[in-house]
């Protein structure tokens, strides 16, 4: 028994080409305990509360507290670049503050690739440390890290 394969020829559509426009943005990284900030800044004219994304969702949206939302615009606002930036961030790992403070420091490196004249107020500003405080690990016997258990006499 023989079988016979047919191909059919699948015509293909006319491809349009999509003109995307490739905007320019500023890379760079922030970490802060455990959480790691991927931070993409675009310029812009003008900038709505839509611009800022935060794994996409609106910043404001995820980081619900102001003292939050003053924590990742701080470099913006000192710079005088508040509105003229729209950003998009993929942040992971560690809690809202953590991850706030990451997402500072990304912003803040961002644009001192932007223009490196902000350095120095960044800088004394103390946007461009990183903060290397981590958690310390629990050791063996303790209840916690240092916590020993109570002594007993007896």
């Amino acid at each position: 028994m023989t079988t016979k394969k047919t191909t059919k020829k699948k015509e293909s559509a006319p491809k349009e080409e999509k003109a995307k426009k490739e905007e320019k943005y500023f890379y760079a990284v922030g970490r802060r305990k455990t959480s790691v900030a991927q931070v993409r800044i675009y310029e812009k004219d003008k900038v709505s509360d839509g611009d800022y994304i935060v794994n996409k969702k609106k910043a404001n949206d995820y980081f619900p507290t102001i003292s939050l939302q003053n924590t990742i615009f701080s470099p913006l606002r000192s710079a005088g670049l508040f509105g003229k930036f729209s950003f998009s961030i993929l942040v992971r790992g560690g809690g809202t503050k953590g991850q706030s403070e990451a997402v500072r420091l990304g912003i803040s490196r961002a644009l001192v690739k932007y223009d490196e004249s902000l350095r120095k107020a960044l800088k004394d500003l103390g946007f461009l440390t990183r903060d290397s405080r981590m958690v310390e690990r629990k050791k063996p016997g303790l209840k916690k890290a240092r916590r020993a258990p109570q002594w007993q006499k007896r």
